[in-house]
């Protein structure tokens, strides 16, 4: 997982350390415990602005994660969480990652979460040799061609799910012609283009069109949807897919519903969140679309105790909460892999075992088994990998697994 901000929106500041709590539990004496280390897990992602829930969902699933290792009392060192708001904006990501590198103590990143920014970071990051292991940036172009990558991610890409989405239009739902739009974005676009391809191969007549990110606080201009509406209900496809993000998906699909467009809708995951159905007006208008997300080899919901804990912290459910568990897991592979390394010497050479030791370890996640290619992907074809989405009712709930 960027989109054009409002120019009065100010740059957020760089992290704010957050210390986990120890519960006294488990822990054989507080002198025992001030004697441990103190290393740093970060966190990319947008925390703010108009695309803020996805972030807010994974950075949740990092406390979790590190809550749960501290209260163990088990490890050699404690863990402390740094955030870092980067609003899913690639204007914004290089300051932040900088800020990232230049922190005491922090050996990694969760993130960046969106595949823009993550672009705008890397630089950063892989200078400094900082793993990255991102919950949910799953452009192909993020691994393609990269030997022992600081990126990695515990989703399959985008052309895993592209081409998922277009075999589900095309074969699953029957749609003979597929109008495409991307959103401009370096997710949105590329995620789009794999769908156009894959649709064309699967017999579909195939229609692209680019519409440019409008969303940022306080500005959306509708204009620009309703006259894309009109094009699309004169061109009359059997199906839409949208390659963007929640926001400006919600002003698309209001559009649409005046329009009188009645075929099918779909788009990634980008928009596979609560906050499209309460941004799209009328809110029924989100009826009946379809989502898709890169969820693991489970739903892709925290559950029972977890679960509970999760919306302690979060105060919203972990159902629904799209890449929280992903978060979980990243989190719990760097933290699985830094008990595998020496935590001695300098921060610099702490980040470069790390880096080269999550190339190694197989972690088995709640999502399933976690191992990365050279190139940061996963191992595996991503078979399976793939969840489907329908706003029922005013909710999303879960209608395929491909």
């Amino acid at each position: 997982m960027k989109f054009r901000l409002n120019k009065t929106v100010a740059a957020v500041s760089s992290s704010a350390l957050l210390l986990m709590a120890v519960p006294a539990v488990g822990i054989a004496s507080a002198s025992s415990a001030s004697t441990k280390p103190t290393f740093v897990i970060g966190y990319e992602g947008p925390l703010s602005g108009s695309n803020a829930q996805l972030g807010l969902n994974m950075v949740y699933g990092v406390e979790l994660a590190i809550n749960n290792a501290n209260a163990t009392g088990k490890l050699p060192f404690k863990l402390a969480l740094a955030k870092y708001d980067d609003q899913g904006s690639n204007t914004y990501s290089p300051a932040q990652a900088q800020a990232a590198v230049a922190k005491k103590g922090l050996v990694a990143i969760v993130g960046p979460a969106f595949s823009g920014a993550t672009r705008a970071a890397e630089p950063y990051y892989a200078a400094a040799n900082i793993a990255t292991v991102s919950p949910s940036a799953t452009a192909a172009a993020l691994a393609t061609g990269i030997k022992n990558n600081n990126f990695m991610r515990v989703v399959y890409g985008d052309d895993v799910q592209g081409s998922a989405d277009a075999n589900f239009l095309v074969k699953t739902k029957g749609a003979s012609s597929v109008y495409v739009i991307d959103d401009g974005s370096f997710y949105g676009a590329g995620l789009a283009q794999v769908v156009a391809t894959d649709a064309k191969s699967a017999g579909a007549s195939v229609t692209t069109n680019s519409l440019p990110q409008t969303c940022s606080p306080g500005y959306a201009p509708v204009s620009e949807y309703a006259a894309a509406a009109t094009q699309i209900v004169a061109a009359n496809p059997k199906a839409v897919f949208y390659g963007g993000y929640y926001c400006d998906f919600g002003l698309l699909l209001g559009a649409l519903h005046t329009a009188g467009y009645t075929g099918a809708v779909m788009s990634g995951d980008g928009s596979e969140s609560s906050a499209l159905i309460t941004g799209t007006s009328p809110a029924s208008a989100a009826n009946g679309v379809y989502l898709s997300a890169a969820g693991g080899g489970s739903g892709g919901n925290l559950t029972g105790k977890l679960a509970t804990a999760y919306q302690k912290l979060s105060h919203f459910p972990a159902k629904g909460a799209l890449y929280a568990t992903q978060s979980y897991d990243a989190t719990n592979i760097i933290i699985a892999a830094m008990q595998k390394i020496s935590l001695k010497g300098s921060v610099s050479l702490i980040r470069y075992n790390l880096k080269n030791e999550l190339h190694k370890i197989t972690y088995k996640g709640l999502t399933g088994t976690i191992k990365f290619q050279t190139d940061g992907n996963l191992v595996g074809s991503g078979s399976g990998q793939i969840n489907f989405y329908q706003v029922q009712s005013g909710q999303i709930v879960q209608v395929g697994h491909n």
